[in-house]
């Protein structure tokens, strides 16, 4: 009888092309504030309806490149899907909404703060909504979580609205698609759709008060437009990744994104990062710590039997 082998297959090992692609994605959504700074004084939600009407123009190019128009014009024969992806597309308006917004109030260490807080929720709405069973130690992840959050609001006095809009949009957004059967790349090409009219309809209303800020300048021009190369492209290297990386590896290198998001907000926008800070950041650090340790030997303990 031949031995098996416990070592992990091909399949189970991140490549190098799949290491690249992640970086590139989650290096891009932490350096977003960068970006979205550039935009200066201009109003939030201007900014978050150019973001939906250049990012739907370039996603439905790259389907048309990739041939995939069949699986996008699908989705339009199903109006309970069409429904479901709206609810979806309002919850990731909102979520980036509420990201250019508190970059453009100085409170990028609070939006990074949404998103480490972002995996322990999406396992609470799982367990609440899904019904899946929590172990110990996701337990205690999720408690520790609970203690960051607890203690920023006691020392400081008011609740980091931001850093849970931020996690709970996207916690939300996430556990609908994850029951929804909708392929990513085209299910998020249907949903900015669905809500590029309302986004068309602000940007006539602006223009014909002479409030829009599309045209004043060429570098501000410039910077609406590529608001869909901004979004676009990190999804498509996340779905590239995703193809050649273990989801405990894709999982691992979510945490870059809010730790670069974190450092521009202590190092190159000097916001003030206090002991409150640390404690809080700490609690949620050492849940995610836990978190990822658990699910890394869930896997291993699953490969093995």
């Amino acid at each position: 009888m031949q031995k098996q082998s416990s070592s992990p297959s091909n399949a189970d090992l991140p490549t190098a092309s799949g290491i690249l692609y992640a970086i590139l994605a989650y290096g891009t959504w932490g350096l977003l504030p960068i970006y979205w700074k550039l935009f200066g004084t201009t109003p939030a939600v201007e900014v978050l309806c150019h973001r939906i009407i250049w990012s739907a123009c370039l996603l439905i190019i790259v389907l048309l490149l990739q041939k995939r128009w069949t699986e996008f014009s699908q989705l339009w024969k199903s109006p309970r899907i069409l429904g479901t992806l709206f609810t979806t597309a309002s919850l990731l308006a909102l979520n980036w909404g509420t990201f250019i917004y508190g970059v453009n109030v100085n409170r990028v260490v609070e939006t990074s703060l949404g998103y480490f807080i972002n995996p322990l929720l999406s396992i609470l709405l799982g367990a609440i909504f899904l019904k899946e069973q929590l172990n110990f130690w996701q337990i205690v992840a999720v408690a520790l979580a609970t203690l960051g959050v607890s203690v920023f609001i006691r020392d400081f006095g008011s609740i980091p609205w931001i850093a849970l809009g931020l996690a709970l949009t996207f916690g939300s957004y996430g556990l609908i698609r994850k029951v929804t059967p909708v392929v990513p790349m085209v299910g998020l090409a249907v949903e900015t759709v669905l809500v590029t009219p309302i986004a068309l309809i602000l940007v006539g209303y602006w223009t014909t008060l002479g409030q829009s800020n599309f045209g004043a300048s060429v570098p501000l021009t410039l910077l609406f437009i590529s608001c869909g190369l901004i979004t676009s492209l990190p999804m498509l290297w996340f779905n590239n990744a995703a193809k050649g990386l273990p989801l405990s590896t894709l999982g691992f290198l979510q945490y870059l994104a809010p730790t670069l998001q974190l450092l521009l907000g202590v190092f190159l926008y000097h916001e003030p990062f206090s002991k409150t800070h640390i404690i809080a950041f700490g609690c949620i650090w050492s849940g995610l710590v836990i978190y990822s340790t658990n699910l890394l030997w869930l896997r291993r303990s699953k490969q093995s039997t």
